[in-house]
């Protein structure tokens, strides 16, 4: 008999598969916000250097939120 420990990982990757898709459009749609938000206030913006900003503080704030989850 399996025990429910053996199976939980395996159910959780299942389910991590089903809404892969969903995670990366919501994190784009994200993405799509902050460099709408920096072309309003930064007409001649360099494109290429304000998504590596965005970018990188959107992994920053994963990686608070990982701690706070995760301790």
């Amino acid at each position: 008999m399996r025990r429910v420990n053996d199976e939980a990982p395996k159910l959780e990757q299942i389910e991590l598969e089903r809404h892969r898709g969903q995670i990366v459009a919501d994190v784009r749609k994200l993405v799509d916000k902050y460099r709408a938000i920096f072309d309003w206030d930064v007409p001649e913006i360099d494109q290429a250097a304000a998504d590596r900003l965005i970018l990188r503080e959107i992994a920053k704030a994963l990686d608070e939120i990982e701690k706070k989850l995760l301790g």
